[in-house]
């Protein structure tokens, strides 16, 4: 592993609103989208995070055995690279599951070859900006309706947009 740092604001330790049972959240500082009605708008500024090693926030995620991974923000898409090592890590160390917030669409994001190498490595991604107009509370695990809760792998080898109904 290499001494990569990525720019965080926060780990959120046996969380249960970013994904189904208990969850490490990593929120990534910096957001391009900057969606009106954004419930942290303090994460759209990179340089509002603490930059921070793989290998700190590794040993975070493994001291909780039981604990699945979330990665929201900010956008974790807006640090690809350092995500997708991050995430690289996991696997290599773990079974855990890994959810994956993100304001870009999942078409977006295959086109974007930086962004796809992080969505290769993610189970779920819940997909597209935050639409203030389309709020919805009763929503599980996303904001608005237009979000998208998609089960990667199984859309990769589909080539369709295969849902994960939580």
């Amino acid at each position: 592993m290499t001494d990569t740092k990525i720019s965080i604001l926060r780990v959120v330790e046996d969380t249960t609103v970013d994904g189904p049972g208990f969850r490490t959240s990593v929120y990534a500082a910096g957001c391009p989208n900057h969606c009106p009605g954004c419930h942290n708008p303090e994460s759209w500024d990179i340089n509002a995070g603490t930059p921070t090693s793989i290998a700190e926030i590794l040993d975070i995620i493994l001291a909780d055995p039981f604990a699945d991974v979330t990665f929201s923000g900010g956008d974790p898409m807006f640090q690809p690279e350092g995500f997708a090592e991050l995430a690289r890590a996991i696997r290599a160390a773990s079974s855990k599951s890994i959810w994956c917030y993100t304001g870009f669409t999942f078409e977006q994001i295959l086109a974007n070859p930086r962004q796809k190498a992080l969505l290769s490595q993610i189970d779920v991604l819940v997909d597209g900006p935050f639409i203030q107009s389309l709020r919805d509370e009763s929503l599980l695990f996303r904001g608005s309706s237009n979000q998208r809760i998609i089960n990667v792998s199984r859309t990769l080898e589909s080539g369709t947009i295969i849902l994960e109904i939580p």
